[in-house]
């Protein structure tokens, strides 16, 4: 693969269930179905879907439930121990997302994940870090998911505290996947939602975010992650075969090969089409 390809491939977890989109059932699992047979299928990663949401998914979509790789938010004990038996049932289910409700139920919630599940996502806030929470999902070989968004502006996290948390995270080898509000490749002002009278704002980029990780993974400084999350500029941003750029850096096609199997794994967001074209507007694509 070349560089973008490395970049992209299985980058985007779709989660058209959720908010702004906040689609029906059969509608996004629709969606999804017909993205993996698209052109741009490479970039698609796995189907969002609350665990007590598992039934109406299997009822919308029979037997093509095996064709649909799934990140399932439990919300509940009961939830985690539940999924070894949709497993059973047919579901591909390949990872397990949910909020911690303080620190001791890391552990707790960790002993409840089926031992055929090994990927297990915990949400944590940013602001305030919480150097202590990283380091108990580090011990017990989870992952983190952080929220860069939402649908209002209040929702958005500065570039500040995601460059800390990028910082906290590869410094204790801790992989991350992203939610919420990168819906645009590039750092812009962006309607928050798809409602006539909605709110606009400023919104994170994916790229910033992933190249910003990048930076971050082989030994860039916080404050220059910062300074890559808050570009603007899209012709900042350059693509060659073998590398992709920002401003005076470069990263290599083995590099992005490396930080998205070791540390930035996905970002999942309501819409799989707007990320696309912005990519296509920008001749990445």
């Amino acid at each position: 693969m070349n560089a973008i390809d490395c970049l992209l491939s299985g980058l985007i977890d779709y989660a058209g269930l959720y908010p702004p989109a906040s689609l029906d059932m059969q509608t996004a699992a629709r969606n999804y179905l017909a993205y993996r047979k698209n052109g741009y299928s490479a970039l698609l990663g796995r189907f969002i879907v609350d665990g007590s949401r598992l039934p109406e998914l299997r009822e919308v979509v029979g037997d093509a439930i095996a064709d649909m790789p799934l990140s399932v938010i439990a919300s509940s004990v009961t939830d985690v121990s539940n999924i070894a038996q949709f497993r059973k049932d047919g579901f591909h289910v390949e990872s397990i997302e949910m909020k911690p409700g303080g620190l001791d139920e890391i552990g707790l919630k960790t002993a409840w994940r089926p031992p055929e599940i090994t990927t297990l996502y915990f949400e944590v806030p940013m602001m305030p870090l919480d150097v202590e929470v990283l380091t108990s999902i580090r011990m017990v070989s989870a992952r983190v998911k952080i929220r860069t968004g939402g649908i209002t502006a209040a929702g958005f996290p500065s570039s500040a505290g995601i460059a800390a948390m990028l910082t906290a995270m590869a410094g204790r080898d801790l992989e991350f996947k992203a939610t919420a509000g990168l819906h645009h490749p590039i750092r812009g002002c962006h309607p928050f939602t798809y409602k006539p009278d909605s709110e606009t704002g400023m919104m994170h980029g994916f790229l910033n975010l992933f190249l910003a990780a990048t930076d971050v993974y082989f030994g860039g400084t916080e404050e220059r992650a910062q300074q890559i999350l808050d570009e603007e500029d899209a012709e900042a941003f350059r693509m060659t075969a073998d590398t992709i750029g920002w401003r005076s850096l470069q990263w290599s096609t083995e590099q992005l090969r490396t930080v998205r199997g070791e540390f930035a794994m996905s970002f999942g967001s309501c819409s799989f089409v707007e990320p696309i074209q912005g990519l296509e507007r920008m001749g990445w694509l």
